[in-house]
């Protein structure tokens, strides 16, 4: 099992706040549901986490292990699947699959997923947008980091996607802790374990659609 322990996070951009105190825990088995307006500070957060962005106060724990402010989760322990696509328009959808998963039997589970299948031999340039963001969830998601953090995953997919996308997501969690956020937020709430919703820099915890409209991410 692996843990990660996130507490009191901050981080200012000038004189405006974006985080001024997060806390959270994430253990193999989890998901994470994560909900924020925009401009909250989720994606930001990621970033942090991801350590593209440095926060200006953390205490940051992996494995009971303690990091310094100045130190981020090394890259062989977490995976962050971006918003915006990120595979070149005119490489072959294989082709990702090979260079991502060298081994076959690593390959093997993304080349016989139901969807991705259909669509191996296509550059993914010519994919829709819900075409690549599934693809793209599913390359990264069966490499062996024990966490990983989804930007908008359900976002452009069709419902036979997003079903399949759930389903995947519950076998991956079996191995792995994750984070997700996305705008589509029944989707979030049927696959999280438990949640939380920023606002004004603050996280607080969520159970339910209601909890959302009491935050305010959601109006009554």
């Amino acid at each position: 099992m692996a843990t990660l322990v996130l507490h009191n996070v901050s981080k200012n951009f000038g004189n405006k706040t974006i985080l001024r105190d997060v806390s959270f825990s994430l253990e193999t088995g989890e998901i994470i549901g994560l909900f924020g307006r925009n401009g909250s500070g989720k994606s930001t957060l990621l970033q942090i986490l991801f350590g593209n962005i440095k926060a200006d106060a953390i205490s940051l724990s992996l494995n009971n292990l303690s990091l310094k402010a100045s130190e981020v989760i090394p890259k062989h322990h977490i995976i962050y699947v971006p918003q915006h696509p990120f595979l070149p328009k005119t490489m072959k959808v294989r082709d990702a699959i090979i260079m991502f998963h060298p081994e076959e039997k690593e390959q093997d589970a993304v080349f016989y997923d139901s969807h991705i299948a259909t669509m191996t031999h296509k550059k993914t340039g010519e994919l829709s947008l819900g075409e690549l963001k599934y693809f793209e969830v599913v390359l990264l998601s069966q490499l062996s980091n024990p966490f990983i953090m989804l930007d908008e995953p359900f976002s452009m997919l069709e419902p036979l996607h997003k079903e399949k996308l759930k389903e995947r997501l519950f076998e991956l969690k079996e191995t792995k802790g994750i984070i997700i956020t996305d705008h589509y937020y029944n989707d979030v709430l049927d696959v999280a374990t438990k949640s939380m919703v920023i606002k004004e820099g603050i996280g607080f915890p969520v159970m339910s659609v209601e909890d959302l409209k009491e935050f305010e991410y959601l109006s009554r």
